[in-house]
């Protein structure tokens, strides 16, 4: 394997799912807000870093429907706390640097503080967008598509309309492209409900190194190894 990334031949769209924050901040002795803060800022540099190579978007898996329901309140208010500052101190570096930062998910349950931060991180123009941030919130890949199911629906479209482009202008995405490559750090072997319908020919990267942990080097361990696949979408 060539040690050398090919940037004619970068994945246009990589999904992450963050997951050993927690882990990581045993490991080191840790509460699990600092180990969700030391994910936040590992994903900064990632998203540095796919910038630079030339990634165009990046869903990273945030907070599952599963976590928002079985995590305890301390954690997610932690989470939401997090959130709040990054909105307080980084949105307008994100918008100097042409990231764009957009929000999958069902927030409606969210407390009404969180979803103002979010109506704010997104209704910031950015004047020179060089990369697409996806960050899924209170996100589920089946409550995704059971959610398009009900607003197919409600629009009272004619059965002989729906078809798989249809059903993705409903999906969260809303007809972005699907993501080439998906990486799961953590040492989990499963896509945990994760883009369940844009996965369909993704290919997946797994590592056993911790989120907060998995650096520039690891992603570039993970491209170049996305390289090497041949991509037939069953041809």
């Amino acid at each position: 394997m060539s040690n050398k990334i090919d940037l004619k031949n970068v994945p246009q769209h990589i999904a992450i799912i963050m997951d050993g924050n927690r882990r990581w901040a045993k490991n080191h002795n840790l509460s699990i807000s600092e180990g969700h803060k030391a994910g936040a800022q590992n994903l900064e540099k990632v998203i540095k870093y796919c910038r630079k190579i030339g990634i165009k978007r990046v869903t990273v898996y945030a907070l599952s429907t599963e976590n928002w329901r079985f995590r305890s309140p301390q954690e997610v208010k932690g989470l939401f706390n997090l959130l709040l500052d990054i909105v307080k101190n980084k949105t307008h570096e994100f918008q100097q640097s042409g990231v764009k930062l957009f929000v999958l998910g069902n927030i409606s349950a969210f407390p009404q503080k969180i979803k103002n931060a979010i109506k704010k991180l997104l209704k910031k123009t950015i004047l020179k967008e060089e990369i697409s941030v996806n960050i899924a919130l209170n996100y589920g890949g089946r409550d995704e598509i059971v959610n398009a199911v009900k607003l197919i629906v409600k629009d009272k479209v004619p059965v002989n309309k729906i078809n798989e482009k249809l059903i993705s202008r409903y999906l969260y995405t809303k007809e972005q492209p699907d993501p080439e490559l998906i990486i799961r750090p953590g040492g989990e072997y499963r896509i945990s409900n994760f883009l369940i319908w844009q996965t369909s020919y993704s290919e997946f990267y797994f590592s056993d190194i911790l989120w907060p942990d998995f650096d520039e080097k690891q992603m570039e361990k993970a491209i170049l190894w996305y390289q090497q696949r041949q991509r037939r979408f069953g041809k």
